[in-house]
């Protein structure tokens, strides 16, 4: 296992409230954008993998604790907020790495602001294509008891509805935490403590905006940056997530891990840092 990086907690005063975050390791800058969204930063093992490769800047997002921020709840906001994390430590232009809805965002700020950018690194990412989420949701529910299944279905009732509660949140993701690994017996632990219920909805609603504008499938062939995806091959998200939105990005490159589901940094450790560093290799 990688040693752990030494890391530095930071603040970044955004409008109505602050960002928490760590920043640590040896390389070029880049921001490590979680999952989620609304949940608990889980990326410390990324970051740990990647030391040497890239310096790191992982931030708790927006809406859940111990971030704090006023709405809106929304793309827009959490690109803003990337933008004054890379102000906020004097950096002109570095990487974008971000995983599942996190590489979703990254992909956001790349159209967005390419001007900040070096590149983007999607792991393991929800691309531009809403229907990779209905395959998805079957995956998750493999396998859960037909309970499981009408306590998930539950929450995200209420969750659409905008009436749920952050620990009915955090009771759902530990139902489907071990389905999102290849072997669900071997899950590693559920490191999610918080997730915020009114960004959870209010971000979910603007990705749908998103989606049904087609906003990164009509940018996306514009972009003139280095783009790679990585991605399990048993990963309850779909491959086609990357290699459809990869398929828009002129010269990008997807690398499938084989027997790893949608953490390889937990299920394959260092099969992620040998695709980034093959990637970057490249001329």
């Amino acid at each position: 296992m990688p040693s752990p990086v030494s890391e530095t907690p930071f603040e970044v005063a955004i409008p109505g409230g602050v960002l928490h975050g760590h920043v640590g390791g040896e390389g070029p800058p880049a921001l490590l954008l979680h999952g989620g969204a609304a949940v608990t930063d889980y990326t410390d093992g990324c970051a740990r993998e990647l030391d040497g490769v890239f310096r790191t800047m992982r931030y708790q997002q927006r809406g859940t604790y111990p971030s704090v921020a006023d709405p809106p709840y929304s793309i827009e906001a959490h690109v803003a907020d990337a933008v004054r994390v890379l102000d906020r430590f004097e950096i002109d232009r570095g990487w974008a790495i971000g995983h599942s809805w996190g590489g979703h965002l990254a992909l956001h700020l790349a159209v967005s602001h390419p001007e900040r950018l070096l590149g983007v690194v999607c792991v393991a990412p929800l691309g531009a294509f809403r229907d990779v989420l209905a395959e998805q949701d079957a995956n998750l529910r493999r396998g859960l008891t037909e309970a499981q299944i009408a306590r998930v279905e539950e929450v995200e009732r209420r969750r659409r509805e905008g009436v749920v509660t952050d620990p009915e949140l955090v009771e759902r993701m530990s139902i489907l935490w071990p389905r999102w690994f290849a072997e669900p017996e071997s899950a590693a632990p559920c490191p999610i403590t918080h997730i915020g219920a009114r960004c959870s909805t209010e971000v979910n609603s603007s990705l749908s905006e998103h989606f049904a504008a087609g906003t990164l499938a009509r940018q996306l062939p514009g972009l003139g940056l280095p783009a790679l995806f990585v991605h399990g091959d048993r990963d309850a998200l779909p491959l086609r997530s990357s290699t459809a939105t990869a398929a828009l990005i002129p010269g990008a490159v997807v690398a499938t891990l084989p027997d790893s589901g949608h953490f390889p940094w937990l299920e394959c450790p260092g099969e992620l840092r040998l695709a980034v560093e093959d990637f970057l290799a490249k001329p």
